[in-house]
């Protein structure tokens, strides 16, 4: 798979995330604080930047209170 297919897909992951923590109405640094992890990285997942690890992808959905599967 290409790297820009990756993106692709980081890209959706991220607006997902967005929209699942607005909707819950956690602005973007209280809800990094509440997944424990910091503001930057946060914005930068939702953005699609980093190939993020499966840890933070549990600490993400427990902070929204969904299944890990429910982000994807």
């Amino acid at each position: 798979m290409e790297k820009a297919e990756l993106k692709k897909f980081r890209i959706a992951f991220g607006k997902k995330v967005r929209a699942l923590r607005k909707n819950k109405g956690y602005s973007q640094e209280a809800f990094a604080h509440e997944c424990e992890l910091h503001r930057t990285y946060m914005g930068a997942v939702e953005r699609g930047e980093p190939n993020i690890s499966l840890d933070n992808i549990v600490k993400i959905a427990m902070a929204l209170k969904i299944k890990p599967k429910e982000l994807f």
